[in-house]
């Protein structure tokens, strides 16, 4: 476990170029993985003749398949550093995003974004682990750097909207399509390029401190002996909070899947959407900045409840008006908070137990949002079958955001 004292060496600098190297897990698992697919579900749907209810379904198996890595990673912590599972995860995602660029048919489709799912949570998991460690090694910027970690998915959300167009403009063949999802896996074969050195360091700062760790054990017999037993971590003890991000995963997600979606049907051209979306990410990049206080002071649901009440204004602006400047308004708010929400659970778990239990406290958070986007995407594709279209099913994202902002309020610090 890193420690400040075993690590005085490290510049505040060099913590965050540290951060910035280790976002690309971020950009990886969710940037690219996951959202590039909302540029990509409008020229799919329409090619593979799709329905709404399909479309959504394709983000729900992936949801699964992050629900499965979620409940998967804390098993594989007990036995493997997070820095190795961390690049694993970055290899497979890499190549389960390549392979969907090779099929056609739902089937196989469905099952390459259900594999994608797993190696996704495996990054996001241990990436978010040790970026709260770079975080302990600095007290008074930990908000920071725990929001320049996620707000990595934004480079891979802003590059996604770079890339994909151009791709689709440029490749041969009725289902241009196929080439973007190849391009995109070389950019998560960059990425993971990246992540070796940030792996790397920290790998060795945890063998230095397992190597200091046998002076430290009469200490903490002594604080044992003391009666100062450690929290362990409990679900019931953070249930508003577990309940709020739950609802949290069931209303974000429908947005990131859609939106591209709805402003194409509105009639917005290629090139305002490769903008909003490109802005979304570049808003998720600066969120971290905007946040990090609110990170560091909030040691309850306060914050968690906050940031979704306000991404439920930015959910439910694009149904209420097809306007450009409200859509783009919408684009820039939701790309300010929504990584933000995740940060601000990691933040909670830093918060309220000792190191020893970040894994199981991030695992848990992580488990009850894959949850969550299992359900959004498909009732939002369902809901937008229907007469209202995508506009009520954005307003169904909404609401649920809304609930998650009112239960997450009631969540206490310990």
């Amino acid at each position: 476990m890193l420690t400040p004292l075993a690590h005085r060496s490290l510049s505040r600098t060099q913590l965050l170029w540290l951060a910035l190297a280790l976002s690309m897990g971020a950009a990886v698992s969710l940037g690219i993985t996951r959202f590039a697919y909302a540029l990509l579900l409008p020229p799919m749907r329409e090619g593979l003749g799709w329905s709404y209810t399909l479309a959504g379904g394709m983000n729900t198996i992936n949801a699964l398949g992050y629900l499965l890595g979620a409940l998967a990673t804390p098993l594989l912590l007990r036995h493997q550093a997070p820095g190795r599972l961390l690049l694993v995860g970055s290899v497979l995602a890499t190549l389960f995003m390549g392979l969907c660029g090779f099929f056609l048919q739902a089937p196989p489709l469905l099952l390459q974004r259900l594999l994608a799912g797993v190696a996704s949570a495996l990054i996001f998991i241990t990436g978010g682990l040790m970026a709260a460690r770079l975080g302990a090694l600095d007290a008074p910027r930990s908000g920071l750097l725990l929001g320049l970690y996620y707000g990595g998915t934004g480079w891979g959300i802003s590059l996604s909207a770079l890339l994909v167009p151009a791709v689709l403009a440029a490749a041969p063949g009725p289902h241009a399509w196929t080439w973007a999802w190849w391009a995109l896996a070389l950019a998560c074969a960059a990425a993971t390029v990246l992540l070796v050195w940030p792996v790397r360091v920290l790998g060795r700062m945890d063998a230095a401190a397992a190597a200091a760790a046998p002076a430290a054990v009469g200490a903490s017999r002594t604080a044992a002996a003391a009666g100062r037993a450690e929290r362990v971590f409990r679900v019931r003890d953070f249930a508003p909070a577990l309940a709020g991000y739950t609802m949290f995963g069931v209303g974000y997600i429908g947005y990131m899947t859609f939106v591209v979606a709805l402003l194409r049907a509105q009639g917005v051209g290629s090139g305002a959407v490769t903008l909003f979306y490109a802005l979304l990410g570049l808003a998720v990049v600066l969120s971290s900045r905007i946040w990090a206080g609110l990170l560091d002071r909030s040691r309850g649901g306060q914050a968690l409840a906050l940031l979704n009440g306000l991404l439920g204004v930015a959910t439910v602006l694009p149904a209420l008006s097809a306007a450009w400047p409200v859509a783009l308004a919408s684009g820039l708010l939701f790309g300010g908070v929504f990584l933000s929400v995740v940060a601000s659970t990691t933040a909670l778990v830093r918060h309220n137990l000792p190191p020893a239990q970040w894994a199981a406290g991030i695992s848990a958070f992580t488990i009850v949002f894959a949850a969550g986007q299992i359900v959004g995407p498909t009732v939002v594709g369902w809901i937008a079958d229907g007469p209202g279209g995508l506009a009520r099913g954005l307003v169904f994202s909404a609401v649920a955001l809304w609930l998650g902002a009112l239960l997450a309020w009631r969540q206490r610090p310990l």
